[in-house]
């Protein structure tokens, strides 16, 4: 058994190494396994059923997630969460939908940036933009997790990087016909139905609207100081599925 896991992720890393995007597969990856390995997946026998796998679930979301108002008042270890809620996801819809967006985007921005540099950006942009969505809710009892800061951010570079490329996408109000526009068009839309949901959005749990906002704009203007007006990139349409999905 363990040699058969030993090989099967030698494998892995040897396709991953043979990729122009190892790190955006590979953080798929990782969220995808901590997703059913944790309780919220109800793939793991160890958390029980009905009221104790509950129970599991909001424990779980609150050791690993941002809660705002331990992350000031509570110990030191709270200044981790940021990160670590970048990898947990509360449903399959969440990390579905985030996976798909990560999937679509990630990999040309990586190419462009680089394996190391989009990695702390993802990373430090993840961070910073629950730190945001922290300090706005700061007395906030509800637990935060999943990567919708990050990839939020990896939207934004990719708008200023390659603002050309054609994205397909999925409008509802046009019974989900594929319909392709440029980055420039489906991105800029995307933020404003974040903003304007942000505005109508009830208190209590529920998407962070905040947070997609501000990994937004981190990424757009990272991408903008980093790389210049003059070293924008030009690229081909490429089919690149995109939905309403939230991230």
């Amino acid at each position: 058994m363990i040699g058969n896991w030993n090989t099967t992720a030698a494998r892995t890393l040897r396709g991953l190494r043979g990729t122009s995007a190892p790190m955006t597969y590979l953080l798929i990856a990782v969220c995808c396994l901590i997703f059913v390995l944790g309780p919220a997946s109800g793939l793991t026998p160890s958390y029980g059923t009905g009221e104790a796998l509950a129970t599991a679930q909001r424990a779980y979301f609150r050791h690993w997630g941002v809660v705002p108002a331990d992350l000031f008042d509570g110990p030191a270890r709270e200044a981790l969460t940021p990160a670590t809620a970048l990898f947990i996801h509360g449903s399959w819809v969440h990390l579905l939908g985030n996976m798909l967006f990560l999937f679509v985007f990630g990999a040309m921005t990586e190419e462009r940036m680089g394996r190391v540099e989009f990695t702390l950006f993802y990373v430090c942009c993840g961070y910073l933009a629950l730190l945001g969505y922290a300090v706005a809710n700061a007395t906030s009892p509800q637990s935060l997790v999943g990567a919708s800061g990050a990839i939020s951010a990896v939207l934004g570079a990719f708008l200023y990087l390659f603002p050309s490329a054609r994205v397909t996408s999925l409008l509802p109000f046009l019974f989900f016909l594929p319909l392709r526009f440029p980055a420039w068009v489906v991105l800029p839309f995307w933020a404003a139905l974040q903003w304007l949901a942000l505005d109508q959005a009830p208190s209590g749990p529920g998407v962070a609207y905040l947070a997609h906002l501000v990994g937004f704009g981190l990424g757009f203007g990272y991408a903008w100081v980093r790389y210049g007006r003059t070293t924008k990139v030009k690229v081909a349409p490429a089919p690149a599925p995109e939905g309403e999905n939230q991230p």
